[in-house]
């Protein structure tokens, strides 16, 4: 190891050489995974049904090299499975059998129509070896690997014959390189996601595809065990879940509890979701059944307190004017919707312009508003996706919208360019800390990005260099 870990029991360790040892012992596991990866594709190929009785597998007792390299590691199936597909993209296979022809992956993990894999099986397509050097250079790991190459899957580009059958590719390689850029920054749940809104913003007409398998794949079961308790189980097309989620967030808040709204205000509703006893699972049914049990006759204003339940969807114009120009999206996490969705909540909830300059920046309205106007807010939903904090996956919905430049110590300005999103936690904690958040627009092109400027150090005074700021939003990545 590069650094110490000392010889102590680990609870005697202080916090500094805690934090050494762990980040050593990611950075050994992560090059075990490489090798294992490697390896079990080598087990795999030596143990190809072709062979025999005489393959690898087989020899030792083993119908498959999964079965045998589950024994070997003592790894499920699907950890078996990933590091096979990891494996081969590392030896360089153009691919085949990475995904299964049609269905599922091998993990179990469902694909949509046209994820197929396509393109020259003789030579490595160009996304694949970025996500190949990546890994082998430590800049990702196996899992995040496998996150980026199973979300984003390979360009349908069989579904697009009208097409030049290389502007895919070259779309695939630019996005990959952006999602290798935020594999830092992000969680593997978050990559994973991150990758599916890639893919499906360069393929309008999968989107559709995969919409509609989800939808088909709805349903909802009941049944009793043999003790009596009473079970369900619920598959959920995409606009259901956002609806779920939305009523969610509108009363699950700040703990994930029902908080009916009475004359005690917030410090009572406060006091009340500490001494709740139920778990979040219980809130949540809760949630649910009363849900359920009012219906539509219920008040608003006391199930859900000052937040509505409700479902915003962005849509840039193109899409609803060009054939297979792009997709829609949710503003809380980004999630594709096919156009004809769209449209649907259009005609239902009606729309909001969003007025943008030639930059594609969101026109400002100067320093009359003293805090950001909901229009503003949908705008800067649409820019950043989320909070920009460091790590932070918080959606629009929990942000709260930060002036860049104080409104009063540097006269700052309530202006879409100078706001930021920042969940409760980062905010107070760029506040408490005296950090800063700054813009930079390039004198060329005029794109702005956004930074975190940690204050001088106290005892040194020396000023550490700013660290850019990650947008979340679906629209950092290009569209068809």
């Amino acid at each position: 190891m590069s650094r110490s870990a000392g010889r102590g029991p680990l609870d005697a360790l202080d916090d500094e050489t805690l934090v050494s040892l762990i980040a050593d012992a990611a950075e050994v596991r992560k090059n075990v995974d490489l090798v294992l990866a490697a390896a079990a594709a080598v087990v795999d190929q030596r143990s190809d049904r072709d062979r025999g009785t005489a393959g690898l597998a087989r020899r030792n007792g083993h119908r498959s090299a999964t079965s045998l390299l589950q024994s070997m590691t003592g790894q499920s199936r699907s950890d078996v499975t990933r590091a096979l597909r990891t494996g081969r993209d590392l030896l360089g296979e153009a691919g085949e059998g990475l995904l299964p022809a049609g269905g599922a992956a091998t993990d179990g993990s469902p694909i949509g129509t046209g994820d197929r894999l396509s393109g020259d099986r003789d030579a490595a397509p160009r996304w694949r070896t970025l996500l190949r050097t990546a890994l082998t250079e430590g800049r990702i790991t196996t899992a995040q690997h496998e996150a980026i190459r199973v979300g984003m899957g390979d360009p349908p580009v069989d579904r697009y014959a009208d097409c030049d059958p290389a502007v895919l590719p070259a779309a695939w390689a630019r996005s990959t390189e952006t999602l290798l850029e935020d594999a830092g920054e992000l969680s593997v749940e978050d990559l994973r996601h991150a990758a599916r809104i890639a893919r499906d913003r360069l393929d309008p007409r999968g989107v559709t595809l995969r919409f509609d398998e989800r939808f088909a794949a709805r349903s909802f079961r009941r049944w009793a065990d043999a003790a009596g308790q009473q079970h369900a189980h619920l598959t959920l097309d995409d606009e259901s879940a956002a609806w779920i989620d939305a009523i969610g967030d509108a009363a699950l808040r700040p703990r994930r509890g029902p908080r009916f709204v009475d004359a005690g205000g917030p410090a009572a509703e406060t006091a009340s979701a500490a001494r709740d006893p139920r778990s979040n699972e219980q809130l949540q049914y809760d949630l649910v059944m009363a849900v359920l049990r009012v219906g539509a006759a219920v008040d608003p204003n006391q199930a859900f307190g000052d937040r509505q339940p409700g479902v915003r969807v962005i849509v840039e114009s193109t899409v609803l004017t060009q054939e297979d120009a792009g997709v829609a999206h949710l503003e809380d996490g980004g999630d594709t919707l096919p156009r004809h969705v769209a449209e649907k909540y259009l005609c239902d909830a009606g729309a909001r312009v969003i007025t943008t300059d030639v930059r594609g920046r969101p026109l400002d309205v100067g320093r009359e508003q003293r805090t950001f106007t909901p229009k503003q807010r949908v705008a800067i939903s649409v820019r950043d996706g989320g909070c920009v904090g460091r790590g932070c996956s918080a959606p629009p919905s929990w942000c709260e919208i930060h002036h860049i430049d104080h409104w009063y110590e540097h006269h700052g300005r309530t202006d879409v360019d100078d706001g930021v999103p920042l969940c409760r936690f980062h905010h107070l904690d760029l506040h408490n800390r005296g950090a800063r958040i700054v813009r930079r627009r390039h004198p060329q092109s005029g794109v702005d990005t956004y930074w975190w400027q940690e204050p001088a150090d106290r005892t040194t005074g020396v000023i550490p260099p700013p660290e850019r700021l990650r947008s979340r939003s679906p629209r950092r990545f290009e569209a068809a």
